[in-house]
Order: C-alpha cells, then structure tokens, then sequence
C-alpha cells in the first residue's frame, strides 16, 4: 500500500501525517467516541431503572399513606359522632336541671294575687 505525505501548509508547525497516520487516528477516535456512547447509553439505563425504583416505590408510598388518611378519616367521623351525642345528652340534662331549678325558684317567689300590704 502507497502512503502519501499530504502537506497543506508549509509554515505549518505541526507534524505532518501520512493519510494512513490520519485513518489511524480516525479509527481511535471513531472507536473511543463508540465506547463512550456505550457507556452513556448504559448508565442511562442504570438512571432509568433507579428512577422507576424511586418512582415505585413512592407510588407504593402515597397509596398506603392514601389507605391510612382513609381509616382516619372514619375514625374520626365516628368520633364527631359520638361527640355529638354526647353533648346532646348533656345539654339535655342541662335544660331538665335549668328547668328544675326556674320550677323551684318559681315555687318560692309569692304569688302576686296574694299581696300583702
């Protein structure tokens, strides 16, 4: 095989390579930019999985934390209820006492018929 010098310049500084030196170096860099993309293209798998993980994992979160605001949301619900009738029964108590006491009072004042002078 024929090799030829190929000289552009001649104030050019730099060295002077024959085209099988340049093909040679093309197929170095060819062949290193190929393993790059490999290896781009394998660690954007390896994020990929690792975000689909995360992202799992996070779906699994929010629906158990979903199930859980769900319980506490009856629970307290039938807390309010009961709560309610709680106070219902007290307020209860409270109006037969109040009315007890207005009954009692009532019995005590004089009557206005018999007004003494």
């Amino acid at each position: 095989m024929r090799s030829f010098v190929l000289v552009y310049n001649l104030d050019d500084t730099r060295p002077v390579m024959t085209s099988e030196e340049r093909l040679d170096r093309i197929e170095h860099l060819t062949a290193g930019l190929a393993e790059q993309v490999r290896k781009d293209r394998e660690e954007s798998r390896q994020l990929w999985r690792s975000t689909q993980e995360q992202l799992d994992l996070l779906v699994r979160e929010v629906r158990e934390n979903a199930r859980q605001l769900h319980e506490l949301q009856f629970e307290l619900r039938d807390g309010f209820r009961t709560m309610q009738a709680e106070a219902k029964a007290r307020d209860q108590v409270t109006n037969e006492r109040i009315n007890a006491l207005v009954s009692a009072i009532g019995g005590l004042l004089p009557d206005k018929k018999q007004v003494h002078p």
